[in-house]
């Protein structure tokens, strides 16, 4: 439990944030990518405001060794642009764009009684589940 607890702190601590700023609300998300409408600048905020302590919890890691809660950073080592990426990433934009939901805000409204992120997050577990096949099913073509 004692290795469980700063994840669950910060996930309940961002949870909460896009909760209170609603963020869980589709119609604010497609309300900031309607550039051509009634544009709503509300998430650029939000998106500003993530900024400042990732910013500094960047700083932060230059000057010490290892983390509080952990016996080492992880930090991407493959910064390579692939298909894969580039797919995933504009799947993941016209989805957004589309339902008004990602994976963070999605699981914070689960809380809040909506059927709407529930669909979404079954959804989004069938894609990462059909995934997981798909490519373990194309490993297994390419070795045998």
């Amino acid at each position: 439990m004692r290795k469980l607890l700063p994840g669950l702190t910060a996930g309940i601590i961002f949870g909460a944030g896009l909760v209170l700023s609603d963020m869980v609300n589709p119609a604010r998300v497609q309300a900031f990518l309607d550039v051509a409408g009634a544009w709503d600048p509300t998430l650029a905020f939000v998106m500003g405001a993530a900024l400042l302590p990732s910013a500094i919890a960047y700083l932060v890691r230059g000057r010490i060794a290892r983390p509080v809660f952990a016996a080492r950073f992880f930090i991407p080592e493959n910064r390579k642009l692939d298909s894969p990426l580039l797919i995933g990433a504009a799947m993941f934009g016209i989805g957004w764009g589309l339902v008004g939901f990602c994976p963070g805000p999605a699981i914070a409204g689960l809380v809040l009684g909506a059927w709407q992120p529930w669909l979404f997050v079954v959804a989004m577990l069938a894609g990462m589940v059909l995934h997981r096949l798909f490519t373990s099913n194309q490993a297994s073509a390419r070795k045998g």
